[in-house]
């Protein structure tokens, strides 16, 4: 699947995989993301978001390996 951004790609999303530290995914629209996913899990593979931040704002967080 493709789109024009990041935002495009998690509408209806039952899941967010992070497996880059490229720049533009540092700090997103949380809000955003939220909103347009159906389930709100994020699994990052490179432990670059904070947890306790995230589980804040309602989605659920696995960091994953080191």
């Amino acid at each position: 699947m493709y789109g024009e951004n990041l935002y495009d790609m998690l509408t209806d999303a039952d899941a967010l995989l992070l497996l880059s530290e490229w720049k533009q995914f540092r700090l997103p629209d949380w809000e955003r993301i939220k909103k347009s996913m159906k389930t709100p899990l994020i699994l990052d593979g490179r432990n670059i978001y904070n947890a306790k931040e995230l589980k804040e704002k309602g989605f659920e967080y696995e960091g994953i390996g080191c």
